[in-house]
Order: structure tokens, then sequence, then C-alpha cells
């Protein structure tokens, strides 16, 4: 599967993966942690919970300027890997009478993360900018990365619960694995290194004018850089919706399974996180083949084709929790069937693969070489919202019949598929 992808992606790969095992510990946990140990009210969680993903996930728009402007994306990255650990040790020595290093290790991993990522999304681009009909198959692999690690976390962060009893020794499982994310980071210097350019692409890369990897302002005109701007900009106001239902893997189904669903002894809240990672590292290279057959035929679905069907799937898991709540969910008495989430997970995955990873590569795509970074902050940014409504959200989850809750992000994500459906002639312009 790697065979024909530039040397760069496996060391990025498992720099992701180790970095995505210190953020995915702490969502596994973070919830059950302000619950437990801190003691605060559903309310309280809520706003926490959504201004600390919307700080993860709106810092990408600094990250990319720094790494557009300023520094060299690597440097930028190991910054960012650099405050994500010190922000996992203020957790770490946290406690509910010593929540000032609470709220500033949250702080420092909102910031950290926001630069980490954003520069780790744009390298992977770079490193196709001579092979971009493989750009979409190298950030599903990459995306895998981030999934071997979400797959890890829950499981890591269940056995400190079970066997320790503590979760602040998750928190400096976090901070090593941010320590092993920069090693590899930097041991892979020279494989990663010709990704590392800001405007246009490597003097030496071997494309044309008319390649779509070509990224050079004197051939975007201005008029076409700025349609280019307003279609990203289209794409990043209907993901907002998106991320808002996704959020809830961490809040509102987090608190179902803690609450409405049966207790089993090796099944506890945080093991929930592990389905739908490892449902994505089992399906992505299944749909990986599918759409490489697809491609071999001339029939594979453009970007925003995937990204439109994955809309439609997330509305399908959104019905399921509201058929899971009224099957008895809304009762909280931990009775309902795991099958329920299970289920659920399985089907968010199908609808994160087809949007995720397939909304980066198509920024990729898109974006102004010269904006490439604040383009890709865009859409991080546009996460940031979404998930910040869903701690907005996750607010009133308690004082709302569950399926009154759940039938509401049904419609939400209804709607953005239309929108998806109704722009879509728009966004095909520019994804191939």
């Amino acid at each position: 599967m790697l065979k024909k992808h530039p040397r760069g992606l496996v060391f990025l790969f498992f720099t992701e993966m180790w970095e995505r095992v210190g953020f995915y510990t702490l969502l596994a946990i973070l919830v059950l942690y302000m619950d437990k140990a801190l003691g605060w009210s559903d309310s309280r969680k809520g706003d926490f919970y959504g201004l600390f993903l919307a700080l993860c996930y709106f810092v990408p728009l600094l990250g990319g300027m720094i790494g557009d402007r300023w520094l060299s994306r690597r440097t930028t990255i190991k910054i960012g890997a650099s405050l994500m650990a010190l922000g996992y040790i203020g957790l770490a020595v946290s406690s509910a009478a010593q929540t000032t290093t609470f709220y500033l290790g949250l702080l420092l991993v909102g910031v950290g993360t926001g630069i980490f990522k954003v520069n780790m999304s744009v390298l992977i681009g770079n490193l196709y900018v001579d092979k971009p009909r493989l750009k979409d198959a190298g950030f599903n692999i990459y995306y895998m990365g981030v999934n071997v690690g979400a797959t890890v976390a829950p499981l890591l962060a269940t056995f400190v619960s079970v066997v320790l009893g503590s979760y602040n020794i998750s928190f400096w499982i976090c901070a090593g694995g941010l320590v092993l994310a920069l090693i590899i980071f930097q041991t892979g210097g020279q494989a990663i290194a010709p990704a590392d350019f800001k405007a246009g692409p490597r003097t030496n890369a071997p494309v044309s004018a008319s390649s779509p990897a070509f990224a050079s302002s004197s051939v975007l005109g201005k008029s076409e850089e700025r349609q280019r701007i307003v279609t990203l900009s289209i794409l990043f106001f209907i993901v907002i919706f998106f991320w808002v239902a996704f959020y809830q893997n961490w809040f509102a189904l987090t608190l179902f399974a803690e609450r409405s669903t049966k207790i089993i002894s090796w099944l506890r809240p945080e093991t929930y996180q592990f389905f739908e990672p490892f449902f994505i590292l089992a399906l992505t290279p299944l749909l990986l083949a599918l759409f490489a057959r697809l491609n071999a035929r001339g029939k594979e679905p453009s970007t925003p084709v995937k990204i439109f069907t994955g809309m439609l799937i997330m509305t399908v898991a959104m019905i399921v929790m509201v058929g899971a709540s009224l099957a008895g969910g809304n009762k909280d008495l931990n009775i309902m069937s795991p099958a329920w989430l299970i289920g659920t997970y399985f089907v968010v995955t199908l609808a994160e693969i087809l949007i995720s990873p397939m909304g980066q590569s198509f920024v990729s795509k898109v974006a102004p070489p010269r904006l490439a970074g604040l383009m890709m902050g865009g859409w991080y940014a546009a996460t940031a919202f979404g998930s910040y409504g869903s701690g907005f959200m996750g607010k009133f989850y308690g004082d709302f019949a569950h399926h009154q809750y759940f039938l509401l992000l049904t419609a939400v994500l209804a709607a953005s598929a239309v929108l998806v459906l109704l722009y879509l002639k728009k966004l095909k312009r520019f994804s191939t």
C-alpha cells in the first residue's frame, strides 16, 4: 500500500499516531474527569469541553500563518508538540483542590494541538506535489495513523482506570506520547524536509503548469484565487454541522454510555471510544481498495460527492441514537444494550472516513498555494466552531429527552447534506 508513496509519509504517520495517543486519551476521560474528580455539572462540563475543542481547532489559523510566513513547518510542529507535553503535565498534577493547573493544561494542549495539526496536514499535502492522483490515498493512510493512536488511547485509559484507579496517571501517559512523537519526527527530518516549502512547489518537482499540483501565485490569477477561497469557505460553513454531531462522541455518547447503557465489567464509559477508531482501521483499507478500483475504471466519485455521502451517513447515525433513546435510553437506568452505541460508532466511522480525510485533501488541492497553511487553518476553524457547538449543545443533554436531543442533531445534519447538494457543482470545479 505504501510502495508508491513518499518515504516521509511513514514518519508523519507515526508522529501523528503518538500525538493522537495523547490527545485521545485526554478526550476519553476529559468529561469523566470533570464529572467524577472535579464534581462539575453537565452545564459547566459542556462549557469547558466546547471551549477546549474550539481552541484546539481555532488556533490552526494562527498555526497556519506561522508555518506560512515566519517559521518552517517542522519548527512550528516541534513547538506545538512541546506545548502539548507541558499541558498534559499540568493536567496530571491537577485535582479538585488544584484546578489552576487544569485550566493551564487545557490551554497549553489546545494551543499546541492547533499549531501542530495544521502544519502536519500541509506537510502531507506537500509530499504529493508531484503525485496528485495519490493525494486522497495519502491522506487516508495518514488518517489511519490518527486512528491507530485513537484506538490505543481509550484502552490505555481503561487499563489505568481499572487497575490503578487514577485519571491523573493517564495524563502522564499523554505527555509520554508527545515525547515519542517528537523523537520520531526528528528522526525523519531528511525524509520530511522536501515537503517543508511554502508558496509554490519545490523547484525540482516534475510538474507542469497544467497539473493540479502546480501551485504558483503567478499561475493563479486574482479572480481564480478568490473563487477558490469562496469555494473553500462554502465547504467550511457546511462541515461545521458535521462536527457539531461528531464531537458528541466524547460528550453525549459518553454520558449515554455512563448513564443509560448496561454496565459490563470490562466495558467502561471511556472504553466505547475504542470502537470508532478501530472501525476506521478496519474499514479504511477496504474503502481505499474500492476507490482504487473505481479510479481505474474512471468511476471514482469526486471528493465533494464523498463528503455529501458522508453527511447522509452521519444523519443515519443520529437516527440510530434517536431509536436507542426511545427504546429505553431516555430513562438513564443503565439498561440499554452496548450494541446501540457500538452500532452508532460503526455508522459514524463510515461518515468520518468520507468527510475528514477527504475534506483535508480537498483543501490541499483547492487552496491557493501562498495561503495553503491559512486555508488548512480555515478547515480547522470550521472544526472549532462545530466542536464548540457540540459542547454548547451538551450543556442541555440532561434538560431534554435524549431522543429529542439526537433528533435535533438529525435535522441539522440533514440540512447540511442538502447544502452540499446545492453547492455540489461549485465544489466539484476545483476538485480534480
